[in-house]
């Protein structure tokens, strides 16, 4: 992947690694990853943005009536997929979303974090983003379908034996460095056949679309090694969630403006701000860092998942907490969201309601440097320290009242992630489930 390709640069890459297919991929508001293929021939045409697709077939995207959309390709996205020969490779590039009168589709996420990351611009500021995304490998039965039974017993920083998932992680790491990731660390994670691989961050969208891409390759590999990938956010009863966490800071220039040594923490009033809008609008953006039904079975206390919101330097149970590295390296580390979110989705939410704070000098509460999943309830009342939404529900209700998170969506995809939102939950709640068969049958 290349920043500054152009579209002559991408078509002789394509020709230099005898390129035969173009996937062009994009997202739904769901975050789910679409793509068309196309022969190498169409990828000048795809380039110019002249190829179209029935936008009524994918979700939350228009009504039959509006259907036409087009796909405008970044060539700075261009990569190939190293699992395929290089004679005759396929390659991929990740597009934007036009309608028919060549506008952003209001509708394409990616174009959504686009125009709050030009907000942020306005005000002399970029966001750099570094994901840390966990997920399972889990075996799969005779017939190849997805099991929960875990593949080791391994726990945090294992190694082989006990980690049995190192050779698909380790394939998994050299598949996204030939892909252009700079890869930071990979280990095993707190819970059996639980993974994590760090990469560098980048700009938002950026980052976004590496994390698309990182989902894929997951799961891709892991199907290689007879595995399936995962990033269901709680797939075991009893055992720690897979989270996401972001670590987010503003530039301006070469220089952080997250960072002033002068300052008490060292944080910049910028730093400052921003922490305040995250905490204000935590429970608006949940349901967007945190879109299943199962999400809200990793926040829960106990499993290191942050629950309240608040703040801390040192210890890790608050909503947000300051990594010590200080200078380029200052950042807020936002520790609720979980891998199965949209990422374009989820960092247009929480750069937004930063610079909500910026904005409107929303000054955060004090530190809380205790344990607070030891505190009472009084203890946190008396502190202010409010809770993240229970459940799908609860967050859709404050979505729904948050301006800010809900202005940074548009009106066209905050509708329809929350009418999809809103039948998944009603199916949910409509179920028996086998909790209750085996809780009550018996008793009542």
């Amino acid at each position: 992947m290349g920043r500054n390709l152009t579209k002559e640069d991408v078509l002789r890459k394509a020709e230099e690694l005898s390129v035969q297919f173009i996937r062009l991929q994009f997202t739904d508001i769901l975050g789910v990853i679409k793509n068309v293929a196309i022969p190498v021939e169409q990828l000048a045409k795809a380039l110019d943005g002249q190829l179209m697709f029935d936008g009524s077939s994918i979700e939350g995207f228009v009504r039959i009536e509006e259907s036409d959309m087009y796909l405008r390709p970044d060539p700075s996205t261009f990569a190939t997929f190293p699992w395929k020969p290089r004679d005759g490779s396929t390659a991929r590039l990740i597009c934007d979303i036009y309608t028919a009168e060549g506008k952003p589709f209001e509708g394409c996420p990616r174009s959504t974090l686009k125009r709050v990351v030009a907000e942020a611009a306005e005000r002399g500021f970029e966001m750099n983003v570094g994901p840390e995304a966990e997920f399972f490998l889990f075996q799969r039965d005779p017939e190849g379908k997805a099991t929960t039974r875990t593949h080791d017993q391994g726990s945090y920083f294992d190694l082989g034996p006990l980690d049995l998932g190192e050779d698909a992680r380790r394939e998994m790491v050299v598949t996204l460095e030939e892909m252009g990731f700079e890869v930071e660390a990979s280990h095993h994670e707190v819970a059996p056949g639980q993974h994590e691989i760090d990469f560098r961050y980048a700009d938002a969208v950026t980052t976004a679309d590496n994390i698309a891409t990182f989902r894929f390759v997951v799961r891709t590999i892991a199907a290689r090694h007879g595995l399936h990938g995962t990033f269901m956010p709680k797939p075991l009863f009893g055992i720690a969630g897979s989270g996401m966490h972001t670590h987010q800071s503003l530039f301006r220039g070469n220089e952080n403006a997250f960072y002033d040594p002068s300052a008490p923490y060292q944080l910049s009033e910028t730093a400052m701000y921003y922490l305040g809008g995250l905490l204000k609008h935590a429970r608006g953006y949940t349901a967007i860092c945190n879109p299943l039904i199962n999400s809200y079975k990793r926040l829960v206390t106990g499993y290191e998942a942050p629950v309240y919101i608040a703040w801390s330097e040192r210890n890790r149970s608050p909503l947000v907490r300051v990594p010590g590295r200080r200078g380029v390296g200052t950042r807020l580390e936002l520790r609720s969201p979980d891998p199965s979110c949209n990422p374009y989705l989820a960092m247009a939410a929480t750069l937004k309601a930063g610079l909500d704070g910026i904005q409107n000098r929303i000054v955060p509460p004090p530190p809380v440097n205790r344990n607070i999943y030891h505190m009472t309830a009084a203890e946190r009342a008396e502190l202010g320290i409010e809770n993240l939404p229970g459940s799908l529900e609860e967050a859709l209700d404050e979505l729904a009242a948050d301006g800010v998170v809900r202005e940074a969506l548009g009106e066209h995809i905050y509708h329809r992630f929350m009418e999809a939102k809103r039948i998944e939950w009603d199916v949910y709640r409509s179920q028996v489930h086998q909790w209750e068969v085996d809780q009550y049958l018996n008793m009542f």
